[in-house]
């Protein structure tokens, strides 16, 4: 278990990415609506990142509980 766990770490670590990796339009958008003082594009965006964030830990959790129950039975 604690071998899988190191090889999990590497494979996460070795898929990081720029944080400036984000298309231009939607740089764009974002730095006009934070100028002209309009939240909601923001946080259209941001609930947007925050759904992409929450799926891979959702799935990750999902994987975890169904590998535990297989191990256990």
């Amino acid at each position: 278990m604690k071998k899988f766990i190191v090889i999990l770490l590497l494979a996460i670590g070795s898929f990081s990415i720029d944080s400036n990796a984000q298309c231009a339009m939607c740089r764009r958008v974002a730095e006009s609506s934070h100028d002209a003082h309009e939240n909601k594009v923001g946080r259209g965006l941001n609930n947007g990142i925050m759904y992409l964030l929450a799926i891979p830990y959702v799935l990750a959790g999902i994987g975890l509980y169904v590998y535990t129950k297989k191990r256990k039975a």
